[in-house]
Order: C-alpha cells, then structure tokens, then sequence
C-alpha cells in the first residue's frame, strides 16, 4: 500500500480525540512511507491530517474542484494540488491515486464519499479495502445501521464483513495490507438474481 485516500471532515468536530486521531494517522502515514490523498482543504481535519503527514515528512496529494478552492481554502504547502473541474472529477481522481480507503468522522461528503466506495466494492468495480475509523465512536449509529441492512436481507453478510471498523489503527493497515475481496454476490436471492440478467 503506497497511497492511502483518508476523507473526513472539513470542521474539527466537537472532541479533541478527532483531531488526535488525525494527527496519529497522519504521522503513522508518514512513517510508514504512505502517501496522503485527500479533499485538498487545509481546515478542519483535512487540515489536520495533511499538516501532520507533512510534519512528520510524508507526501501529500489534494485534489479539490475549483468552486471549492477558496470555500475550503485550499491547502498552499502539499507535496501536490490538483485543481479539478468537479465533484464527481475529484471522486475519480482520489480513486484513481489511491490503493485504499479510509473515512474518519465526518459530515454528508465523509459519508457520502466513503459509502460510495463501499458500493463500488459491493457491485465489483473496485478491490480495493475500505475502512471506517470510528474515533470517539463516532460510527457507531452507522455500524449499527449496516447490521440491521443484514438482519433486513438488503446487503450480503460477507459484504458486510468485508468493510473493517475499528478505532485502532495498526489493526485497520495490518486488515488492508492482507485484504483480500469479499466474493459474496450482490444478490441474495438467487432467484432475483437470474430475472435480472
């Protein structure tokens, strides 16, 4: 694993463990040779994370769209910022620079971002590990909400399994440095399945 995507909030948060975290991941990162690629922002715990990398002497890569440059205002120090012309463009491009994926807390974007790398593994499109960092418990309600998406029959019990959680971050890289995809089928139905086609 050379580049690690981490998505996460552009506030702070209310507990000081959010920034703590962030810094601890960044400057592992850095130790550990991983290069940072993230939203390019240099507030809240994007901030936080890229300017621990950096610190700790690690590389980081920003890609952020260009309404977005001086909302989030851009981060000036990276090792790299690409400026792209949209959302989806800075999606693609965060996916295509990194070999895995992490979100730590976060608002819509963090969940959105994360929750649609998880459906990419889901349907086949990426094999790439996908991680939350549930800091303070942060993802708790979320954890909880993907159990009861098992219990309900709408998502695959190795599906489930196949997205670490966790708040310890030596287990989280040893989990993605031996990933291995989940093969569970989409569909749970076999049935449904074979009308589709």
């Amino acid at each position: 694993m050379k580049s690690l995507c981490v998505y996460c909030g552009s506030n702070s948060g209310a507990h000081p463990a959010y920034i703590e975290g962030a810094i601890a991941l960044g400057t592992r990162m850095a130790r550990d040779g991983i290069r940072l690629v993230y939203g390019g922002g240099n507030i809240g715990l994007m901030g936080t994370i890229a300017d621990a990398v950096l610190a700790a002497g690690g590389e980081v890569v920003g890609v952020i769209p260009k309404h977005l440059v001086d909302m989030e205002v851009a981060h000036g120090g990276l090792t790299e910022l690409e400026v792209v012309d949209s959302m989806h463009q800075r999606k693609s491009r965060m996916f295509d620079l990194a070999d895995a994926f992490v979100a730590m807390p976060g608002g819509f974007g963090t969940l959105e971002e994360i929750v649609e790398m998880f459906t990419w593994r889901q349907l086949g499109i990426s094999e790439k590990p996908c991680a939350l960092l549930d800091i303070n418990g942060y993802y708790q309600p979320l954890v909880a909400m993907m159990d009861r998406m098992v219990e309900e029959r709408f998502l695959h019990p190795g599906q489930r399994e196949d997205m670490w959680t966790g708040d310890n971050i030596d287990a989280m890289f040893e989990w993605m440095r031996g990933y291995q995809p989940a093969q569970a089928s989409k569909w749970l139905d076999e049935k449904r399945s074979r009308e589709l086609r």
